[in-house]
C-alpha cells in the first residue's frame, strides 16, 4: 500500500530557511516521479518542485534558485529545502507520488491532478 508522510514544516522569519522532508512506503517510493505541492491560504493547490527516476528536476518558477529538491530511493524518502524563505511561501506543503506521471515539455508544468497518491501536509509558515 502506498503512503507518504511529511515532517520539517514549521514557523520561520523571512529569509530563512527550512528542509521538508517526506517519508514514503517501498510502493510509492518506487514511482517514476515525486513532488511537492503547496496550498497557500485562499489560492489552489500549486507544483513546487518534481524530481523523477531519470533525474529529471523541474521547479516552480516562484522557487527557482531558492528550493532544491531530492530523493533518496534506498532510504524511501524525499526532501525539500528552501532557503530565502518569503511571506508568500506560507502554505501547507504536500508530498506526492505518481508511476505514470513524465514531465511535460514546454510550459506545462506539473498539476495536482497527474499524482495519485498524497500526503497529509506539513505547515511552513513565514512571518516577516
Amino acid at each position: 500500500q502506498g503512503y507518504l508522510v511529511e515532517s520539517g514544516g514549521g514557523s520561520v522569519q523571512s529569509g530563512g530557511s527550512l528542509r521538508l522532508n517526506c517519508a514514503a512506503s517501498e510502493y510509492t517510493a518506487s514511482s517514476y516521479c515525486m513532488a511537492w505541492f503547496r496550498h497557500p491560504p485562499g489560492p489552489a493547490r500549486e507544483g513546487v518542485a518534481v524530481v523523477c527516476s531519470d533525474g529529471t528536476t523541474t521547479y516552480a518558477d516562484s522557487v527557482k534558485g531558492r528550493a532544491t529538491i531530492s530523493r533518496e530511493n534506498a532510504k524511501h524518502a524525499m526532501s525539500l529545502q528552501m532557503n530565502s524563505l518569503k511571506s508568500e511561501d506560507t502554505a501547507m506543503y504536500y508530498c506526492a507520488a505518481d508511476d505514470s506521471f513524465r514531465p511535460r515539455t514546454g510550459s506545462g508544468g506539473f498539476k495536482p491532478a497527474d499524482f495519485a497518491y498524497w500526503g497529509q501536509g506539513t505547515q511552513v509558515t513565514v512571518s516577516s
